[in-house]
Parts: structure tokens; sequence; C-alpha cells
């Protein structure tokens, strides 16, 4: 009886240590590289804090297939995303608390993007802003607004950017919205998917993307053969992070993965995400690096439609403007 007690206790130990030694990363199609980066940084900090090594892994996709992953059982320690709304959805689904967005400084986002365009060297269809993208004959790239955090960003910013246009109203912005996704040859489940569909199959005119991801390509392909274009207005996108409550205490993860997130609001993961094209949250990191970033007047989704929940609702949810405006080819 003994022995056996002793085993069960050491099998105990053995299942707790092995289960404070990894972290899984569920993350959206572009944070590659800047995880990538980040994760051995972390790893390092904790071996310095606490005398444990920690094995990090990273999980990339179209940001809401991603989320529904998590939902249906995948075992995500902590969820990054690039939407409000993704993570909402966690809550909806009981894995994490409503309030999660209070547990972490600027409301659990520890830096920022926009989206931008990329366009072919010399930029040939002369696009310069969103009107450009309404007009016949230019075909412009964007992921699906309803698998993407980069596609719903996308359609968001061109709908804003109507509504601010003189005699500007939702007829007039569901027009013109309608007129860009006529002009969009595929639908990607994903922004990264999107990037190929621009850079390797040599799709469209124009790619909209995350501000990281139009440097991350231009450096790729080289800059004689695409270049960046800033348009007039853009979106704040704002790239909430949390970790998961059901994962971390089954997995006894919990402190790992707080220090992970609570790490990316340090001065060195700050700079680490200027470095990779995020806007840093800190304002002196942002600012220190303001050669890096185009200023450009930026609105929040919650400004132009009320709140996260009600552009989900009208726009992406099923039998929503996207669905009514978008004419599968």
């Amino acid at each position: 009886m003994k022995r056996f007690l002793l085993l069960a206790f050491l099998a105990s130990v053995a299942v707790g240590s092995a289960a404070e030694t990894s972290l899984l990363n569920v993350s959206y199609d572009v944070t590659r590289e800047f995880y990538k980066e980040f994760n051995p940084a972390f790893a390092a900090e904790w071996k310095r804090r606490t005398g444990a090594t920690l094995e990090l892994k990273q999980s990339h996709g179209g940001s809401s297939k991603q989320i529904r992953s998590v939902i249906d059982g995948l075992g995500a320690d902590v969820v990054t995303m690039n939407g409000v709304t993704d993570v909402d959805q966690l809550a909806k689904a009981k894995l994490i608390p409503a309030d999660w967005a209070a547990r972490l400084p600027h409301g659990s986002v520890p830096y920022t993007s926009t989206i931008l365009f990329i366009v072919r060297k010399g930029n040939p269809k002369a696009i310069r802003d969103w009107s450009d993208l309404a007009r016949p004959g230019v075909q412009v790239v964007i992921p699906n607004p309803k698998t993407s955090g980069n596609g719903r960003y996308s359609y968001l910013a061109a709908w804003g950017y109507a509504l601010r246009q003189p005699g500007g109203n939702d007829a007039s912005a569901r027009d013109f919205v309608r007129r860009i996704f006529a002009n969009v040859p595929v639908l990607d489940t994903g922004g990264r998917a999107a990037t190929t569909t621009f850079a390797q199959r040599g799709i469209g005119d124009v790619l909209l993307t995350f501000e990281n991801e139009v440097a991350l390509t231009i450096k790729e392909l080289g800059a004689d053969a695409v270049e960046g274009v800033v348009p007039s207005v853009s979106v704040l996108a704002e790239n909430p992070v949390v970790w998961i409550d059901r994962t971390v205490a089954k997995r006894g993860t919990a402190a790992a993965a707080k220090a992970y997130l609570e790490f990316l609001y340090s001065p060195a993961a700050q700079e680490l995400a200027a470095k990779h094209g995020f806007r840093p949250s800190d304002p002196a990191i942002l600012a220190k690096h303001a050669a890096r970033f185009p200023a450009l007047p930026l609105f929040s989704v919650p400004e132009v439609f009320g709140s996260w929940e009600k552009a989900q609702t009208v726009h992406f949810a099923d039998g929503g403007v996207f669905d009514q405006i978008y004419a599968r080819r």
C-alpha cells in the first residue's frame, strides 16, 4: 500500500512538473515572426526568475478559426489576437471572465496596428486612398472578414472612410464597401494567406493588410517589387491578449501564462514589438520609433460603430451586411 501511495505521489509530481514546462500561444496569422523572437526572450527571463526551463509553442492562423479551435478544445494557455470580438467569444464560451480586458494594462492591449496598402512597384494603378479601391479594373486582395481579423479591420476601415466623406452615411458606405468587394478576386481565410496570394501567386493590384505585414512583405520581396501606400485615414487595430483560465487551471500554468503576457509590456518586449512593426503601447517607446510608424488619423471601431459587439452583429454575423453585399463568384 505504501509503495502504491509513493508511486502515485511521484506520478503526480511528474505530471505537475511536465505541466509547468510548456505554454501554447494561439495567435493570428501575422504575429509569427514577432513571437519567434519574443518567446526565447521570455524563456530566458523565466529561467532567470525561477530557474525553470519553459518550452514555448506557437499556433497561427485566421483569427476566428483560431478562436474556434480554442473553444473546441485546443489547449491554449494564452491567446494573442488582433480584435476584441474574437476574445469576447472566449468569454461567451466561459473560458475566461467577462471582465478579461481589465486584467492587464491598456485594456489588455500591449501593442496596436492599423491597415495599410501594398501595391506593385511603381504603383501602376495609381492607388493612393480608399476611394481608389472601388474603381473598376482594380483588383483588391483582402482576407475574408468572416474568418480574419485582418479582413474585418479592412472592411471597417473602408466603411469608416466612406462615412467621413461629404454626405457620407450608412447607405453610401454600404455601396462603397460593396464596390470594393466586387473587386476582390479571392477571399483567403487569413492575412498571411492573402499576402501569399498577392506576393507569390501574383494576384491583385493592391493588398490590404496590417502595418507590420507591410514592412515584412517589402523586406521579403524587395523594394524593387512592391511598395507601401499610406491612406488618408485608417482604423486602430487593437491587439488584445489573455490567458485561458480553464487551461491554466487544468495544467498548472497560471503563473507562467500571466508572466508571459505581462512581459509583453516590458521595455524589452515593447522594443521588440516596434522592431516587428507593431505600435507599442508604451508612449515613450512609440515616440522613440516614430519614424517607423507613419502619422495618420486612426479611428477606433467603437468610435465609428458604437461597439465591437454591434459591429460584429450588424456586419459579420451570418446574414449580416457583409453576407448581403458580397456576391460569390
